[in-house]
């Protein structure tokens, strides 16, 4: 019996992609005429934008999904300089110290926080709580200024999010586990190996080719449907009815690849309590404002990743990436391009203004800290009303209801589950079309 797959993001496309692999029969219902969710490459007036992930971290689940697809000759690292990330720190740009024995000797830190640095190498460890956000647990093992300066931007510039309201043990476990097995985080990280940078990597044309790839490949997909309910029947199995047609087709298992929101509207009607803990999940407003100029007009080296903006700054947007520094091939020849981010948890009120009056403000900024003398030769604005899902104490009744639904034999492959990181979405999708298969 088949399985039905409601959503086209990349958790649905690669929930289809191994089934298909393994001979497992399903449709997957993508409501839009484009595949690829967020995954989005957008070629405008000479420039490549990407109005999703602008670059992914080579997961091995990455690498086995780009490996399948035949589209590993395409891959595109980031330029060497994407090791540097940058932090503004009184109003001027710093390096981030880019390992964690660095910490101690690079300068970036005070004094007294190097001191706290240290003495986290001998201070014990607590008992887990599951209550305990990001801030608290650095702050507890180091102290307010790395929650300031290094945890600050780090969560805003991944989560869109505020690190004072992101849980730990749902965001990052592992630094839990780490204080839990060696005492130390710091100790943790140099037994295991973490901290390593995996390859950032884009593909030829753009992330798009990833999503526009797999959708190619699969047989039974069907765009331009959105699901209008699920019905279930005396049997235990479900029945879809799309924008289209009702479908005749019982389908044994349902999987919800769908923002939390939008999943809450299909399952209301059969599991109301599930459905209120999904539409309480929160979602952020957010704008990406791309800004291109001559490269002679810019003072700054640009020579890295991008720079962050602690919200202890009190700047207007979160930080941008420096996206010619990554890949010279996104704008016109001679040209620097900008993608700064404005809004997320911290900063709602500036995500939520007109797109001129953000266009400017962008450029004001840019001005003041790159030293760029002029107006920018272009500029771009792209919006989502609900970006990112926060990992806050609303997603906690999410995630039990999403186990709950999983016992109806409803899942969900979804990053408000899974993970905010592309990586995380196909590893969870992974795993789950192999429960599939095996059911």
């Amino acid at each position: 019996m088949a399985i039905a797959i409601i959503g086209g993001g990349i958790s649905g496309l690669t929930v289809a992609w191994y089934l298909q692999q393994a001979g497992v029969a399903y449709d997957l219902f993508e409501a839009n005429n484009r595949a690829g969710g967020t995954i989005r490459t957008q070629p405008t007036d000479g420039y490549l934008l990407e109005t999703g992930p602008n670059s992914l971290q080579l997961s091995d689940d990455l690498r086995d999904l780009v490996q399948d697809l035949g589209l590993t000759e395409q891959l595109r690292d980031t330029a060497a300089v994407s090791a540097n990330r940058y932090v503004l720190r009184n109003g001027r740009y710093r390096k981030l110290p880019g390992k964690p024995q660095q910490l101690l000797f690079d300068g970036f830190f005070s004094l007294k926080a190097r001191y706290h640095i240290l003495r986290e190498l001998s201070r014990p460890a607590a008992p887990t709580d599951p209550n305990e956000t990001l801030a608290g647990f650095i702050r507890r093992r180091f102290d307010q200024e790395l929650v300031d300066y290094a945890l600050n931007p780090f969560i805003s510039g991944i989560y869109a999010g505020d690190p004072e309201q992101l849980l730990l043990h749902k965001t990052f476990p592992q630094l839990a586990a780490l204080e839990q097995a060696h005492g130390s985080v710091l100790k943790g990280f140099a037994k295991s190996g973490s901290g390593q940078r995996r390859r950032i990597v884009s593909l030829q044309g753009g992330l798009q080719t990833l999503t526009d790839t797999l959708t190619q490949r699969l047989v039974h997909y069907h765009s331009n449907q959105a699901i209008n309910s699920i019905a279930r029947q005396p049997d235990g199995t479900y029945q879809l009815s799309t924008s289209v047609e009702a479908m005749p087709t019982p389908y044994s298992a349902v999987v919800l690849a769908l923002p939390a929101y939008a999943a809450a509207a299909l399952l209301k009607p059969l599991f109301a309590p599930e459905a209120a803990a999904l539409a309480n999940v929160y979602y952020p407003p957010m704008a990406a404002v791309y800004s291109s100029y001559p490269r002679e007009a810019v003072t700054h080296p640009l020579d890295g990743f991008g720079a962050l903006h602690p919200k202890k700054e009190n700047r207007y947007a979160a930080g941008s990436v420096w996206t010619t520094s990554l890949f010279s091939d996104r704008a016109p020849a001679g040209e620097v391009l900008f993608t700064t981010f404005v809004g997320g948890a911290q900063y709602e009120e500036q995500a939520r203004q007109p797109e001129a009056a953000q266009k400017a403000a962008v450029h004001q900024e840019l001005s003041q800290l790159y030293g760029i003398e002029g107006q920018p030769t272009w500029q771009f604005r792209y919006y989502w009303e609900r970006a990112i899902p926060q990992f806050d104490t609303r997603i906690v009744p999410a995630h039990a209801a999403a186990a709950t639904l999983a016992e109806h034999r409803i899942y969900t492959a979804a990053n408000w589950l899974a993970g905010v990181g592309v990586p995380d979405c196909i590893r969870h999708a992974r795993k789950l079309s192999r429960q599939l298969i095996d059911m």
